[in-house]
C-alpha cells in the first residue's frame, strides 16, 4: 500500500495528545511493515522534525499555526498533493479531513469534547470543529477511535454506524529518555522543596477540571506540593488566580518541560492525580503507570478503560472525593506499592506496535 498521512495540523510542542499520536504512530507503522509506502504531508512546522528513513515528507507551503491557513490547505492543497504523490489511501491523523478527497480516506478522531464541553475551545474553533469533524466522519471509509468511550461518542454525536469505527488504543506518549532529569535537580529548579510531589499533567483547559483539583488540594493538610506542568493557554491567568486563592504557596506551575524533565517528574512524584471531566484516551494516566507512579483519576469517559484496576477512581465533580483520593495515596505506602505494581502490568497492554498493526488492518479494510 502507498498511504498518505495527513499531519498538516502538527506543531511540535503545541498540539498535545494528537501530536504525540502522530509522532509515535508514524515510525511504528514504518517499523512493523517495511513494505508499506508512507508519504507524510506536513506544514512548515512539521517538516522541521526528524522522521524515519524511508518516509517521504511532503511540505505544503503553509504555517500550521494559522488555523484558517491549515484548514484551507487541508481542503484544497492536500487532495492535489496526494494525487501527485500517487497515494492510494489517505490517513488523516488529526480528526479532520478533506471534504473532497482524491483517494479513499481513514480518519482518526481523538475525541468530540467540543460537543461535551464547548467552552474548552475558543469561540470560532468550536464552531469549526462542529462543521469539520462530522464532515470528516462522513467522508471517510473507516474511522479510528482511540478508545471505546470515543467510539461511543463518535456514534452518538456524529451519527457514524458502529461497524465503521475501529477502536485502536494508543501506546505511551514519551519514548523513555536515556537519562531522565534527576529528582534533586527538578526540585531545585522548580522550587519544590522536600515535600511529596502530587503531579497533574493536564492542558490548562476547562474540561481538565483543574479548578476543582486546586480546591481539593487546599483541603489536604498533609505536607505536599502540587505541580502543574504544561504549555500556556488562554485560560492560564484565571487558573493561576484560582491556584493563588486555593493554596498559592503549595501549587507550582512548571511550564513546558522537555521529555527528560517530564519523565523525571513522573518518577519523582508520589502520586499522579488526573481529574479530567472527559478524555478521548488519557495519556498521562498511561505515562504514570509505565513508570510505576500511583494514579488517582476520574471515573469518566475513557479513563476507566485505560486505568483498569490499577488506579483509584473518583467522581471528578466531587471535590471531597478528589481530596480523599489524594489523602489516601499520600498516607498509605502499601496502597501506593499495590497500585505501582498493578499500573506497570496494566500499562504493558498498550504499545505503539500493537496500535500500528491494528491501524494497518484498518487500511486494508478501507481499501477492500
Amino acid at each position: 500500500m502507498n498511504v498518505g498521512l495527513n499531519a498538516l495540523h502538527l506543531v511540535p510542542g503545541e498540539t498535545g495528545g494528537s501530536e504525540i499520536y502522530a509522532r509515535r504512530l508514524v515510525p511504528a507503522l514504518a517499523s512493523v511493515d517495511p513494505g508499506l509506502q508512507l508519504t507524510l504531508f506536513v506544514a512548515r512546522e512539521g517538516s522541521a522534525l526528524q522522521w524515519p528513513d524511508g518516509i517521504a515528507v511532503e511540505r505544503l507551503p503553509i504555517s500550521a499555526r494559522s488555523r484558517p491557513a491549515r484548514v484551507l490547505a487541508e481542503q484544497t492543497l492536500l487532495p492535489i498533493a496526494a494525487w501527485r504523490a500517487g497515494v492510494e489511501l489517505m490517513h488523516n491523523l488529526f480528526t479532520t479531513a478533506p471534504a473532497i478527497a482524491s483517494v479513499p480516506q481513514v480518519t482518526t478522531i481523538h475525541d468530540v469534547i467540543y460537543e461535551r464541553y464547548p467552552e474548552a475551545h475558543a469561540g470560532l474553533l468550536t464552531h469549526g470543529m462542529r462543521m469539520l469533524v462530522p464532515l470528516a466522519a462522513r467522508r471517510s471509509r473507516r474511522v479510528i477511535a482511540v478508545s471505546e468511550a470515543t467510539k461511543a461518542d463518535v456514534v452518538r454525536f456524529l451519527g457514524v454506524a458502529p461497524e465503521r469505527v475501529d477502536v485502536t488504543y494508543e501506546g505511551p506518549g514519551m519514548a523513555t529518555p536515556d537519562r531522565p532529569t534527576h529528582a534533586a535537580e527538578l526540585r531545585e529548579r522548580l522550587e519544590l522543596g522536600a515535600d511529596p510531589i502530587v503531579l497533574t499533567v493536564s492542558a490548562k483547559r476547562p474540561h481538565k477540571n483543574l479548578e476543582r483539583l486546586f480546591e481539593a488540594f487546599s483541603r489536604v493538610k498533609e505536607p505536599a506540593t502540587l505541580v502543574v506542568p504544561g504549555y500556556a493557554t488562554p485560560f492560564e491567568r484565571e487558573l493561576r488566580d484560582r491556584a493563588a486563592l486555593a493554596a498559592s504557596d503549595r501549587i507550582r506551575f512548571a511550564g513546558w518541560l522537555s521529555d527528560a524533565e517530564l519523565d523525571g517528574l513522573y518518577r519523582a512524584a508520589t502520586v499522579l492525580v488526573f481529574p479530567s471531566l472527559a478524555e478521548g484516551f488519557g495519556l498521562p494516566v498511561l505515562e504514570a503507570m509505565v513508570r510505576g507512579t500511583p494514579v488517582a483519576c476520574s471515573n469518566t469517559t475513557s479513563l476507566p478503560e485505560i486505568a483498569g484496576e490499577a488506579a483509584l477512581l473518583f467522581d471528578p465533580l466531587d471535590v471531597e472525593a478528589i481530596t480523599d483520593a489524594i489523602r489516601r495515596l499520600l498516607g498509605d505506602a502499601d496502597l501506593r506499592r499495590r497500585l505501582s505494581d498493578a499500573g506497570r502490568e496494566q500499562a504493558a497492554k498498550f504499545t505503539w506496535e500493537g496500535a500500528a498493526r491494528k491501524t494497518i488492518d484498518t487500511y486494508r479494510v478501507a481499501l477492500a
